[in-house]
C-alpha cells in the first residue's frame, strides 16, 4: 500500500522523457550535429572502397561490437542517475514539506508547560516502594525536574533509590523501599521556553514497632493503623544443593481472605515470577514458594512482600546453595548466569560467570556448547579451554533459538554444566533502525532506507575495531556500509600479519552476516591487521580502512585482591564480613569469600554466587568456634588471588541496646508508698540487663523525675516519699554494656493509698519454661501484699492467645510457685495468669504471661545424668544456642539450692554439669537448670532413689574398676599336637601388666611355652609346643591396668585334660600321617543308580612311585582302580551277593611312608548297603503291566536289580494275594511277577504290588478291567492253542550228527527219535531228493526211532542228506552233511 500511494509523488516533467526510445533518438541527434560529414562521406562511399570493406569482412564486425557494448554501458549508467536523481527529488520534497509542517505544528501549538493530571499524596508503610506520577503537555515538551523540601533529587548520587521515567508526557518518580527518612514535600517542575508549572504532593512513610522493628512492644503510633495480622513462622537462612529442591513458605497469624491484597515474591529485590523452576503457591493462611531444581543462580536474598488494605509486612531470609558433588574427583564447580549478548543474525557473545570452587586446581579454561531449542543434541562451541569468561559464537543460521551451557576445565577434569541460558533467537540487529515511518494526511508511510538506496557495488565498511579480545579469539566489529542498498550482504575479513603486505580470507569456511567476527587460531606470537569487504549479487566493495594492529591471546589479567578483611559479630551463627575492593575495578562482578575454622586449614565457600558489596553475612557457623575469613575478586578475566587472612573472630551476637521492659505493675501500696515491678526486656536476649532507671511523674503535674541515678538490680522497686491520695504515672529504662535502651509504655495511673483488702495481691513474674509440644512449666512470685490471711494457695487460669476465653486449669489450688502445665495442643499459643487465695478468697489476678506457643523447639537437650571417669555423679545439659555472656543457672526443687555445699557446678563451653559431692537421699528431687542469653532454653530431670542407686552402683565401678573379659579362656588344639590357650579382654592401655601363673608357680615365656600379650586388643595367650601330660594344671592371668585389676583361672584336669590330650595325640598322628602319600578321602560305598556297590578313596601328596594296592579279608582285589591324576581309586561290585561281606582295605605308600583306609561291611554297613539297593531298585520299579502266557495271564514289574532283601506283596483289591497253585508268585534279579493259571472273572480287579526296602514302601498298580481282561483272556487262549500245536508237532529230537565222515566201502548207520502225536511220516532226501529204501539204503522207522543204513558207501554217496517228518502241526527237517574218503586219506569236514 505505500508503495502506491508513493506513485502519487512520483510525477515528472513532461519535457524529460526517460524512454529508452527517447534517450536514443537524443542521442543520434546529437551524433548527427557533432559530425555530420560522416554521414554524408558514408551515404556517397565509391565502389572499390565498398569492395575493399568486403574483403576485410571481420574487422568490421569487430567494430561494430564494440561499439554496441559502449552504447548499452552508457544506456544503463544513464538509466541508474536518472532513478537516483527521482529517489533524492522525491526525499528532499517530503522530508521538507515535514519539516515546514512540523515548524507550522509547534508555532501553532506553542504554550508553557501544564499539569494535565497532577500529583497526588501517598501514604505507606516503610519498606514498601512508591510510585508519584503526573503527566504533563507542554510545546516544545517540558523538561521535568523532581524536588524533595525543595531540594533536587539527583538519582546517581543515591543508586537504585529513585528511578526516574518519562513515557510519552507520563512523567514518574519511584522511591525503593521507603523509610521514614523519605516522608516529606515532593514537587515536580516542568519548563520550556515559554514558561515552567509545578505540582505538589506529600509522602508519609508509616513505621510499625514489633517483634519486626526489633522492640518489645507492638503498639503503634496513634496515627498508624495497626494491621490485624503478623507472620507466625516464615523461612529462615536456608541451606540447598544443586539439583535439589528447597521450599520457603510463610505462614499468617489469621486468614488474609477478607483484605489479601498482592504477595509478591523477591530475588535481590527482583520481582520473581513462575517458571519451570520455580512455583508460587498462595492460600489464606500462607504462601509457599518452591525451587523445584535449585542451581547457583538461585542463591540470594529472598523476601516475601504481602500488602493489605490494613497493613504492609515481608519477611526476608538468604538461601545459600553449594555445589553438587563433583563430575569427576577434583573438578570445579559449574559456572553460573550464562547470558547471551550482542545478538545478530550469526553471532551471539556468551559471558558466564567463574565457579567459586575450583576443586583444589586453578581454572584453565572453559568449554561452551550450543543446541537449538527442540533438539536434545548439545553442540561444541569451542575445542580449545577459554579463559576468559566470554566467548563468541559464530556459524549460526537467522532466525533460530539457541540455548546455551558452559562447563570449567581443569588439571582434574571437567566440571558439571552450568544452567542452560534463557533462549535467545538470531536477529539482524540493525533491522530496525533501517526503517523509515513518514506521517502524511493519508496516512503513515513505512519503508526502509534500503528501499530508496539504489546501490549496485556496496561502499567499504567503515570503523573497523576490535570489541573482545580473549585468550583464543578475537572479536571484530564494523558499521555496515552507507548507503547499504537493497540487496543482502555478506562480508569478506581479510587478515595480514604486521610488516607484509599480504592480506589472507580469514573466513574461508564461515560466512559473515553481520558485522561481527571472530577470529580464532591465530599464531599468538605475531600481530595482525584486519580489513573488511562488503558482498553483494554485484560485487565486492573496496576494503575498509585496516585494523589497529593487535596481538592475540593476551587477555586482561584477574583483578588485584581485596583487601582490609573486618569481620563483625552479627548473630549466634553468622559473622558480617566487610573488605575494600581492589583499585582497578574494571569489570568488576562481584566477590566470592571462604570461612576456615582456626585450626583445621579447612577452607570452606560462603556463597557461589558473586555478591556485588563489600559486605556478606557468612550464615551456619558454629556458635562459640573461631573462624578467619578471606575474599576473592570476581571479573570476566576469571577469580583473583586470595587476600590475606582476616583476624579471628569468635561467632556469637552483637550486643544491641536493650528494648523497653514493659507490663509495669503495681503490687502492694501504702499511704506514702507503692511497690512497682516491671518484666525484663525482650531484645537481645543474649546481652544480661545490667540494671534498669525508674521515672515517675504526677499526673496532675505531667513533669517526669528520675527515681535513681545508679541502676536497681532487682525488677522490683519501693517508691517512697509519695502523697496520699495522688495518681502517679511510672516508665523504666534497662541498661547493658551496648547503653539505655528506649523507655517503657507509661504504666497506668496508679493511686497512692493504703490497701486494706482482705485478699492477697497480685502474684507477679508469671514466665514459662521447659516449652514442649504438650507441656510446660510455670513459675511466678508470690504476691507481696498478703491481705487479712496467709497465702494458702494459688489458681491458674489459661486463655487462648487470640480471641479465648480465661479458664481455671485445676480447681485444687497449688500450694508452690510453680506448675507443670500438661494437655496442651500443638501449635497453639497460650497465655496465662495467676490468683493467690488465702481465707478470704481469691486476691487480684497476676498480669498475663507473654504469649507461649506450645512447640518444641528444633535442636532442645534435656538434663541427662551420668557417671564420668572419677566415679562421680552429675546431672549435665548442653546448650547449642549459648552466647558469650550466657549462663546455667541451677535449681532444686524450683527454688535455689539450700547446701551449696552437697553440689559443685562446672561449666565449659556449652556444657554444664551439676555434680553430687556426697550422694545421698538428700539430694533426691527435682534438679532444674536455665540458660540465660538464649531463648529460653531450660530443662528438669527429677532424681528419684532408684535412678540415685543406679548411678551409685555406676560410681563404684568407676572408682574400683576391674578389668572386663569379652571372651573367657578358650583351648584350641593346633597341627603337630600344638595347643592354644588363649584369652581376650577389654582394650588396655600400653601401661598394662601381665603375670602369668601355672600350678601356682610364675611362669614365663619359652620356646616350648610362649606367651603372647597384646595390650591393644586386650589378647593373652600361652602356645604350648607340645601338649603332655605335664600340662596338666590351672592356669592363671593376672592384669593390671591403672586401677583397674583382672585375674582370669583356665583349670585344665581330669575328663578335660584327657579330650585335649586325645585331640592333641589325633593331630599329631594326623601331621605324621600327612608327610607322605595320604588319604585325603576315606574309603567310602556307594550305590549306583544301576544298583552297583562303587567303593572309593582319594589319596593325594603322591609321586610316580606310589602304589594303591586294594584287598579284601586279606586277598587282592587286582580289579580296583587308581587315576594317579586325580588321586581317586574305586572298586566297582555288580550283583551284591552275601559273599559280598568282608573286611575291606586299601594301603597306598611310597618311600615316605603309607597310609591305610578299612571299610568293614559287615553287619550293620552291609545292611544299610542292601537297604540302599533296595531302595534305588525299588524306586526304578516300573509300572504294572500284564502279559498273556499259554499258560494264563502274567502280572509283573521291572526293576534295575533285585533282593531278596526286598519285601514284595501282592494285593488284589487291597486284599493279600498268596503264592497257590492258581496263583504263584516270582521274581528274579531284575522282575517281579504274579503268574495266574487259567484265568476267571474272579481274577478282575486292581492288582497292587508292594515293594518295601526296609524304610520306605513302593506302590505300583494296575486296574485289570473287564476289556483288559478279555484281551488278555482271548491272547491266552491263542498262545495256549499255539503251544498245543509245538508240543505235538513233528520233530527231530535227538541223535543225528551235523557232520559225517565214513570210510569208503564201510556202512553208513544213521539213527535219531522223533516225536509228534499223530506219529509223523518219515522222508530221507538226498541233495533235496527223495532217497527210496533198497539193497544199497535201508530205512527203517519204528515208533519212535528211524534209522538209515547204506551198505558199501562209495564215493558217489557224499552230500547233504535230510530227515524231513511231519504230520498235521507241522514238520521239521534235520541236515546231515556225509563225507566219503578212501582209505589213508585224511577225513575232510565239509
Amino acid at each position: 500500500m505505500a508503495t502506491r500511494f508513493l506513485e502519487l509523488h512520483q510525477t515528472r516533467p513532461d519535457y524529460f522523457d526517460r524512454s529508452a526510445r527517447g534517450t536514443q533518438s537524443s542521442r543520434r541527434v546529437r551524433l548527427d550535429d557533432k559530425w555530420p560529414a560522416a554521414h554524408v562521406f558514408s551515404s556517397t562511399e565509391p565502389r572499390w572502397r565498398g569492395a575493399q570493406r568486403e574483403r576485410e569482412p571481420e574487422k568490421g564486425i569487430f567494430f561494430r561490437n564494440e561499439m554496441k557494448k559502449v552504447d548499452e554501458s552508457y544506456y544503463k549508467a544513464q538509466k541508474l542517475l536518472i532513478k537516483k536523481a527521482d529517489h533524492k527529488a522525491i526525499r528532499g520534497k517530503v522530508e521538507k514539506r515535514m519539516a515546514e509542517e512540523r515548524k507550522c505544528s509547534e508555532e501553532l501549538s506553542a504554550h508553557q508547560p501544564e499539569f494535565v493530571i497532577g500529583l497526588r499524596p501517598h501514604t505507606v508503610w516503610e519498606k514498601m516502594n512508591v510510585t508519584l506520577s503526573c503527566i504533563v503537555q507542554g510545546a516544545p515538551s517540558p523538561q521535568v525536574n523532581w524536588y524533595k523540601d525543595g531540594i533536587l533529587i539527583k538519582p546517581s548520587e543515591v543508586p537504585g533509590k529513585y528511578t526516574v521515567e518519562n513515557k510519552i508526557g507520563l512523567h514518574t518518580l519511584e522511591i525503593s523501599r521507603c523509610s521514614p527518612k523519605d516522608s516529606g514535600e515532593y514537587s515536580a517542575l516542568a519548563t520550556n521556553i515559554h514558561g515552567e508549572a509545578m505540582s505538589y504532593a506529600t509522602v508519609l512513610v508509616n513505621k510499625y514497632e514489633g517483634s519486626d522493628a526489633g522492640g518489645a512492644s507492638v503498639r503503634l503510633e496513634a496515627s498508624q493503623i495497626v494491621p490485624d495480622f503478623t507472620i507466625i513462622d516464615g523461612f529462615g537462612v536456608s541451606f540447598g544443593k544443586e539439583g535439589d529442591s528447597l521450599t520457603l513458605s510463610c505462614i499468617f497469624s489469621t486468614a488474609l481472605s477478607g483484605h489479601l491484597g498482592e504477595i509478591s515474591w523477591l530475588r535481590d529485590g527482583v520481582l520473581l515470577q513462575e517458571s519451570n523452576w520455580l512455583k508460587i503457591e498462595t492460600s489464606n493462611l500462607s504462601t509457599t514458594l518452591t525451587l523445584t531444581h535449585i542451581h547457583k543462580e538461585d542463591e540470594g536474598l529472598y523476601t516475601m512482600c504481602l500488602l493489605t488494605q490494613t497493613g504492609y509486612r515481608e519477611h526476608s531470609g538468604y538461601v545459600f546453595v553449594r555445589d553438587a558433588p563433583a563430575a569427576e574427583p577434583g573438578a570445579a564447580g559449574s559456572p553460573l548466569d550464562v547470558e547471551c549478548q550482542d545478538v545478530n543474525k550469526d553471532y551471539v557473545l556468551v559471558t558466564w560467570k567463574p565457579p567459586s570452587a575450583d576443586g583444589g586446581s586453578p581454572v584453565i579454561g572453559y568449554l561452551i556448547d550450543r543446541k537449538e531449542v527442540g533438539s536434545e543434541e548439545w553442540c561444541p562451541c569451542n575445542h580449545i579451554p577459554e579463559k576468559r569468561c566470554k566467548f563468541p559464537a559464530v556459524g549460526l543460521s537467522e532466525n533460530r533459538t539457541y540455548q546455551f551451557r558452559v562447563q570449567a576445565v581443569n588439571s582434574a577434569g571437567i566440571s558439571r554444566p552450568s544452567r542452560v541460558s534463557d533462549p535467545v533467537t538470531t536477529v539482524d540487529a540493525s533491522a530496525a533502525n533501517r526503517i523509515m515511518r513518514i506521517p502524511t494526511n493519508r496516512g503513515e508511510i513505512v519503508i526502509t532506507k534500503d528501499e530508496l538506496e539504489d546501490v549496485h557495488i556496496p561502499l567499504p565498511p567503515t570503523n573497523l575495531r576490535v570489541s573482545e579480545i580473549g585468550q583464543t579469539y578475537a572479536v571484530l566489529q564494523w558499521n555496515e556500509p552507507v548507503p547499504r542498498g537493497r540487496e543482502p550482504l555478506i562480508y569478506y575479513v581479510e587478515k595480514s600479519v604486521v610488516g607484509s603486505d599480504i592480506w589472507q580470507r580469514e573466513n574461508l569456511d564461515i560466512p559473515v552476516n553481520c558485522p561481527r567476527f571472530a577470529a580464532l587460531d591465530l599464531d599468538r606470537r605475531k600481530m595482525y591487521c584486519f580489513r573488511v569487504c562488503a558482498v553483494n549479487k554485484y560485487g565486492i566493495s573496496e576494503p575498509s580502512q585496516p585494523s589497529e594492529a593487535l596481538s592475540f591471546g593476551q587477555t586482561p589479567a584477574p583483578l588485584a585482591p581485596p583487601h582490609d578483611i573486618v569481620p563483625v559479630r552479627d548473630t549466634k551463627t553468622s559473622v558480617t564480613v566487610l573488605w575494600k575492593g581492589p583499585e582497578d575495578q574494571n569489570e568488576l562482578i562481584g566477590f566470592y569469600v571462604y570461612v576456615c575454622q582456626v585450626g583445621t586449614n579447612n577452607w570452606e565457600i560462603c556463597n557461589n554466587k558473586p555478591v556485588n558489596s563489600k559486605s556478606f553475612t557468612a550464615h551456619g557457623l558454629t556458635p562459640g568456634k573461631e573462624y578467619v575469613f578471606r575474599v576473592k575478586a570476581v571479573s570476566p578475566a576469571g577469580l583473583s588471588d586470595y587476600s590475606a587472612e582476616s583476624t579471628p573472630i569468635i561467632v556469637n551476637s552483637s550486643i544491641y541496646r536493650p528494648s523497653a521492659p514493659y507490663g509495669l505493675t503495681q503490687l502492694s501500696c501504702g499511704r506514702n508508698e507503692m511497690v512497682i515491678a516491671w518484666k525484663e526486656p525482650k531484645f537481645p536476649i543474649e546481652a544480661d540487663v545490667l540494671g534498669y532507671f525508674l521515672d515517675w511523674c504526677n499526673a496532675a503535674v505531667a513533669e517526669w523525675h528520675e527515681v535513681n541515678i545508679k541502676p536497681i538490680k532487682t525488677r522490683v522497686y519501693k517508691m517512697e516519699n509519695l502523697t496520699e491520695g495522688c495518681f502517679y504515672e511510672f516508665r523504666a529504662f534497662a541498661m547493658n554494656w551496648a547503653g539505655v535502651g528506649p523507655s517503657s509504655m507509661v504504666s497506668d495511673q496508679l493511686k497512692c493509698e493504703q490497701w486494706t483488702m482482705p485478699q492477697p495481691g497480685p502474684p507477679f513474674d508469671v514466665m514459662a519454661t521447659e516449652v514442649r509440644t504438650s507441656s510446660l512449666l510455670l513459675h511466678w512470685q508470690a504476691p507481696l501484699y498478703m491481705g487479712k490471711d496467709c497465702v494458702t494457695g494459688y489458681l491458674l487460669e489459661m486463655c487462648e492467645a487470640e480471641g479465648g476465653e480465661w479458664a481455671v486449669l485445676d480447681e485444687k489450688p497449688t500450694l508452690s510457685t510453680h506448675m507443670r502445665v500438661t494437655r496442651l495442643e500443638e501449635g497453639k499459643t497460650y497465655i496465662f495468669r495467676v490468683y493467690a487465695l488465702n481465707s478470704m478468697g481469691a486476691g487480684v489476678p497476676s498480669l498475663p504471661s507473654d504469649p507461649v506457643c506450645a512447640k518444641t523447639r528444633p535442636g532442645t537437650t534435656e538434663v541427662e545424668t551420668g557417671v564420668d571417669d572419677d566415679g562421680n555423679i552429675f546431672l549435665v545439659l548442653q546448650c547449642s544456642e549459648i552466647a558469650g555472656s550466657s549462663k546455667f543457672i541451677w535449681s532444686k526443687d524450683f527454688e535455689e539450692i539450700a547446701t551449696p555445699e552437697r553440689v559443685r557446678v562446672e561449666t565449659i563451653k556449652d556444657t554444664s554439669k551439676l555434680i553430687l559431692v556426697d550422694p545421698s537421699e538428700e539430694d533426691l528431687g527435682t534438679y532444674s537448670v536455665i540458660v540465660t542469653g538464649t531463648d529460653g532454653v531450660s530443662s528438669s530431670y527429677t532424681l528419684t532413689n532408684e535412678e540415685l542407686q543406679r548411678l551409685k552402683e555406676l560410681s563404684h565401678q568407676k572408682r574400683n574398676p576391674s578389668i572386663t573379659a569379652k571372651s573367657d579362656w578358650a583351648v584350641e588344639p593346633l597341627e603337630k599336637g600344638t595347643v592354644r590357650l588363649w584369652l581376650q579382654v577389654e582394650s588396655l592401655s600400653p601401661a598394662a601388666q601381665l603375670r602369668f601363673i601355672f600350678n601356682e608357680k610364675e611362669v614365663s615365656s619359652t620356646p616350648t611355652h610362649k606367651i603372647n600379650f597384646d595390650k591393644a586388643s586386650g589378647l593373652v595367650e600361652m602356645i604350648i609346643q607340645n601338649f603332655t601330660e605335664e600340662d596338666q594344671g590351672s592356669y592363671t592371668a593376672q592384669l593390671k591396668d591403672g586401677k583397674a585389676q583382672g585375674q582370669f583361672t583356665l583349670i585344665l584336669i581330669d575328663d578335660k585334660f584327657q579330650s585335649i590330650l586325645s585331640q592333641c595325640d589325633f593331630q599329631r598322628y594326623e601331621w605324621k600321617r600327612k608327610q607322605g602319600p595320604y588319604f585325603e578321602k576315606y574309603l567310602d560305598w556307594e550305590v549306583t543308580e544301576d544298583c552297583n556297590i562303587l567303593l572309593s578313596c582319594k589319596v593325594t601328596n603322591t609321586k610316580t612311585q606310589t602304589c594303591v594296592n586294594w584287598s579284601k579279608d586279606g586277598k587282592q582285589i587286582p580289579s580296583a582302580t587308581y587315576d594317579a591324576r586325580t588321586g581317586i581309586s574305586s572298586h566297582c561290585i555288580a550283583q551284591t551277593t552275601e559273599k559280598d561281606k568282608g573286611l575291606y582295605k586299601v594301603i597306598v605308600a611310597d618311600e615316605r611312608g603309607e597310609d591305610c583306609s578299612v571299610l568293614k561291611m559287615i553287619n550293620q554297613v552291609f545292611d544299610n548297603i542292601l537297604q540302599e539297593i533296595c531302595r534305588i531298585g525299588g524306586t526304578s520299579a516300573s509300572e504294572l503291566k500284564i502279559q498273556p502266557t499259554a499258560e494264563g495271564i502274567k502280572l509283573y514289574s521291572v526293576l534295575k536289580y533285585n533282593m531278596d532283601n526286598m519285601k514284595k506283596a501282592w494285593y488284589l483289591n487291597n486284599k493279600s494275594l498268596e503264592s497257590q497253585d492258581r496263583r504263584r508268585i516270582g521274581s528274579d534279579n531284575h522282575q517281579v511277577w504274579l503268574q495266574i493259571f487259567n484265568p476267571t472273572g474272579g481274577d478282575k480287579g486292581k492288582y497292587t504290588l508292594e515293594l518295601f526296602d526296609g524304610k520306605q514302601k513302593h506302590l505300583r498298580e494296575l486296574n485289570v478291567s473287564q476289556q483288559v481282561f478279555d484281551e488278555a483272556i482271548s491272547e491266552h487262549q491263542r498262545l495256549k492253542q499255539a503251544a498245543f500245536e509245538e508240543k505235538n508237532r513233528a520233530k527231530v529230537v535227538k541223535g543225528l550228527p551235523d557232520v559225517v565222515n565214513v570210510m569208503e566201502s564201510k556202512t553208513l548207520y544213521l539213527s535219531c527219535t522223533i516225536s509228534g502225536d499223530p506219529t509223523p511220516e518219515v522222508f530221507w532226501l538226498k541233495n533235496d531228493k527223495e532217497v527210496m529204501a533198497g539193497e544199497h539204503c535201508q530205512i527203517t522207522v519204528e515208533k519212535t526211532s528211524v534209522t538209515f543204513t547204506i551198505q558199501q558207501v562209495t564215493s558217489q554217496d557224499s552230500g547233504r542228506y535230510s530227515l524231513l517228518v511231519r504230520n498235521k502241526y507241522g514238520s521239521e527237517t534235520a541236515v546231515i552233511t556225509v563225507g566219503v574218503y578212501k582209505c589213508g586219506e585224511e577225513t575232510r569236514e565239509e
